[in-house]
């Protein structure tokens, strides 16, 4: 059965000696940018130093996997069951691109979601692609 989550917690696809293992943020929606970035250093440098917690690992709802460092262009990410979807972050580059007053150069990066249609149809994924867009094309205008 389809489960609704009173929290929103994301889970990191990370890489260490045993293989990939998916640690997770709790609560991310409460969170501050430079909390999620504290505890996701945090998951990370104690995932890779194999000195996980009790509940590390439990009530992911939704995952991050990111092979831009393998400078993997994109790739289709598979959902850890019982969370709703994975987005698939590729390498992050320069490249020229076209626009209204001429051409400039840009950071792009491709990112693919993969959602559980059970719970998550396509139009919502559509939907939350778009506004991850226009979040990370505001913040690079800066």
């Amino acid at each position: 059965k389809i489960v609704k989550n009173s929290e929103i917690n994301v889970g990191l696809a990370v890489d260490f000696d045993g293989g990939l293992i998916v640690p997770v943020i709790h609560k991310t929606d409460e969170l501050s940018l430079g909390e999620i970035t504290n505890r996701r250093k945090d998951l990370i440098t104690r995932t890779q130093a194999g000195k996980l917690r009790s509940g590390d690992l439990d009530r992911g709802t939704f995952t991050i996997s990111n092979l831009g460092m393998f400078d993997v262009d994109s790739f289709n990410a598979i959902i850890n069951p019982p969370q709703g979807a994975i987005l698939a972050l590729g390498k992050y580059e320069k490249r020229v691109v076209p626009r209204a007053d001429g051409i400039r150069t840009a950071m792009i990066m491709r990112a693919t979601l993969s959602c559980d249609h059970r719970a998550i149809d396509g139009t919502l994924g559509a939907q939350f692609l778009s506004t991850l867009q226009k979040t990370l094309d505001d913040v690079t205008e800066l």
